[in-house]
């Protein structure tokens, strides 16, 4: 494929567009997500061109993303450092080889299809009812579901049906191994709860759902998402996950899970898994149907080795942050400081998980949901492995607000 297929409005042949990021705050913002839609770019036709954006400080990584599923790329993301109260100008041009460039995020999955067949890579699955590892004699994923990661930090699906979130301490900024989970031979094995180069699984995790998971409160009953690794049928009909988008600069998940039924009710959800470069954090959309009245998202924090009760703070009139600073590592060992950001039109306190039981070892984050509108928020994990300061409650706190400030900076954005 030769030239480019790049036309303004006026008909007239561009080799090249500007984009002008405006940022409208008084904090410098530090890889800061721009997502353009590809309606911004009225005379790109042609498919097979990609962008390579460069501003006044060089080449700017960015990456097209199919978001829909059509085969076609919807939004181009980069992420970028804006001073304060000034604008920065982007240019794009558009060429038919894809640039490479250093990975700062990454998806990863693999299954087996039986307990002597080795694991393969994947990028999608469907789970049924009776799929469970206590039926089936044996787990069939790499590190129990799929995980991703930036040059921060690394999470992890339980894809099994049990649907908790855990979390992957990272030593350095590069990317974990693609082997992580699986012995010589192709097994899966768990084999990351030892400390490597790159880190390790560091959290503990239980009957909980994790840092980030997704629960719902019937009055002050929760009800959990799928089921725990003693049973051998999910309270899920049927669960699909696929890798959205894998790239240099942001990777996205996709989890549905059709026909939820706790308690004879019957719920339909979708959660949309996200993480870019930066930040200890990942972000994920939460979207729901069949609730009736009494019902209210719950989003967790792992409390197993918790002495307190997180710490609650409105941030600004858009989120609240709920902030837990314990040794929440396998037996105790290291500092891990986990928050919730969540949106403050939302919150409606936070209620702890019994201590036992199919969703225990837990504090709820309560927020209100309705039918099909999502629900957005973020985890944050933050290890003194990774940064020293992490040892300290007011150093994480310092980052938790810090990193709300940045998502809550206003950005204004012009293609041309």
């Amino acid at each position: 494929m030769t030239g480019l297929s790049l036309f303004a409005q006026t008909g007239a042949k561009q080799k090249s567009n500007q984009i002008i990021v405006t940022n409208t705050s008084a904090l410098v913002l530090k890889d800061k997500p721009v997502a353009i839609s590809r309606s911004k770019f009225p005379g790109l036709q042609e498919e097979g061109l990609y962008p390579v954006i460069s501003s006044s400080r060089g080449t700017v990584p960015a990456q097209l993303d199919d978001l829909d599923g059509d085969n076609k790329w919807d939004e181009l993301f980069f992420v970028a450092d804006l001073q304060a109260n000034r604008k920065t100008v982007f240019t794009v041009k558009w060429v038919s080889t894809k640039p490479e460039y250093v990975k700062r995020t990454s998806a990863r999955f693999g299954k087996r299809s039986a307990a002597n067949s080795p694991v393969e890579p994947a990028l999608a699955e469907t789970v049924y009812e009776k799929d469970m590892p206590k039926s089936l004699g044996f787990q069939r994923y790499q590190t129990d579901g799929p995980s991703w990661e930036n040059d921060k930090v690394g999470f992890r699906h339980y894809l099994d049906g049990r649907n908790a979130k855990d979390v992957f301490g990272k030593l350095i900024p590069g990317m974990s191994p693609e082997k992580v989970g699986i012995n010589a031979k192709g097994e899966v094995e768990d084999n990351y709860h030892v400390m490597e180069k790159w880190g390790r699984d560091i959290l503990a995790v239980g009957n909980s759902i994790g840092i980030g998971g997704i629960a719902l409160l019937k009055g002050n009953t929760p009800l959990r998402l799928g089921v725990t690794v003693d049973d051998a049928v999910n309270n899920v009909e049927k669960t699909t996950f696929h890798i959205v988008s894998e790239g240099p600069v942001r990777s996205v998940l996709n989890f549905t899970y059709k026909n939820w039924k706790p308690e004879g009710h019957n719920y339909n959800v979708e959660e949309t898994t996200s993480i870019w470069p930066g930040m200890y954090a990942y972000h994920n959309s939460v979207k729901m149907s069949g609730l009736g009245q009494q019902e209210d998202l719950a989003i967790g924090i792992v409390n197993i080795n918790a002495v307190k009760k997180p710490e609650v703070v409105k941030v600004n009139e858009k989120w609240v942050a709920l902030i837990s600073h314990e040794r929440h590592t396998y037996n105790k060992e290291w500092w891990l400081g986990l928050a919730l950001i969540v949106p403050a039109k939302s919150y409606l306190g936070f209620t702890e998980a019994p201590k036992t039981g199919k969703l225990s070892t837990t504090f709820l984050a309560r927020l209100k949901i309705k039918n099909n509108e999502p629900v957005n928020y973020y985890a944050v994990a933050g290890w003194e492995l990774s940064d020293k300061g992490f040892k300290d409650p007011a150093y994480f706190k310092r980052y938790v607000l810090s990193l709300v400030k940045q998502i809550s900076a206003p950005v204004n954005i012009t293609v041309k």
